[in-house]
């Protein structure tokens, strides 16, 4: 069987052409701007906080009344999701590393309603208890170790 020499083609870059010409690099001074008005919205970050758990709380109370259907699991996965990113901007992490575990159980729509109840609750409950007690993150033993637990709840749960 005799090898035929290949050949190469050579595609013309157009993204530079697409972006005005070249990719300017990332601007310090534009960073420390969008950091110094994260910072300036930062006495907002409670009250948006407390939205995003109202939210969360009526997204429970819906399943509570509907049933635990697609619809309903949709938008707990959706508050939750919104929990994930949004806890670290909002200067609680260990929100964020909470609400990511319970992504992570409910992630799946094909399996979403598979997901016990008391393993949800206990992660709002849980979410619920980091802003009430003002436990932002996981230099907090008792944080540390409730993410700790209901992390390997999910694990057990997904196998």
């Amino acid at each position: 069987m005799s090898q035929q020499p290949g050949q190469t083609i050579h595609v013309p870059n157009t993204l530079k052409f697409k972006v005005g010409g070249r990719i300017a690099g990332i601007d310090p001074a534009a960073i420390a701007k969008a950091e110094a008005a994260l910072k300036s919205l930062s006495s907002n970050f409670a009250e948006w906080l407390q939205d995003e758990i109202t939210k969360l709380d009526a997204a429970r109370a819906r399943i509570r009344s509907d049933g635990w259907t697609m619809e309903t699991a949709e938008n707990l996965y959706l508050r939750v999701h919104d929990l994930k990113g949004l806890g670290s901007t909002y200067e609680f992490p260990l929100i964020t590393r909470i609400a990511a575990s319970l992504c992570k159980m409910i992630d799946q729509p094909e399996t979403r309603l598979e997901a016990p109840m008391a393993i949800i609750d206990a992660h709002i409950d849980a979410i619920r208890a980091c802003v009430r007690d003002s436990i932002k993150d996981d230099t907090n033993p008792m944080g540390r170790a409730l993410a700790e637990e209901l992390e390997r709840q999910v694990k057990a749960f997904l196998g």
